[in-house]
């Protein structure tokens, strides 16, 4: 298990939890939803933020908000 924020642009993985609570409803609406693949497609060239693509689209996270997140490997 790791954090969205450790993974490197081009890696995949499946949304598994969330650390903390009150962004957790602020995510789900943005579509990382425990079950759904994530790629990051981007890093900004300070590391923050980045660019994932997630339910369809593209969305971009401040590293605070991705090291909330837990996601399994996808080696798809």
């Amino acid at each position: 298990m790791k954090r969205l924020s450790e993974l490197l642009a081009g890696q995949k993985g499946i949304i598994d939890s969330f650390e903390k609570d009150d962004i957790f409803i602020k995510l789900m609406e943005m579509g990382c939803v425990p079950g759904e693949k994530v790629k990051v497609e981007q890093v900004a060239p300070l590391g923050d933020p980045i660019s994932i693509s997630v339910s369809g689209y593209m969305l971009s996270l401040r590293l605070s908000e991705a090291d909330s997140i837990f996601v399994a490997e996808d080696n798809s």
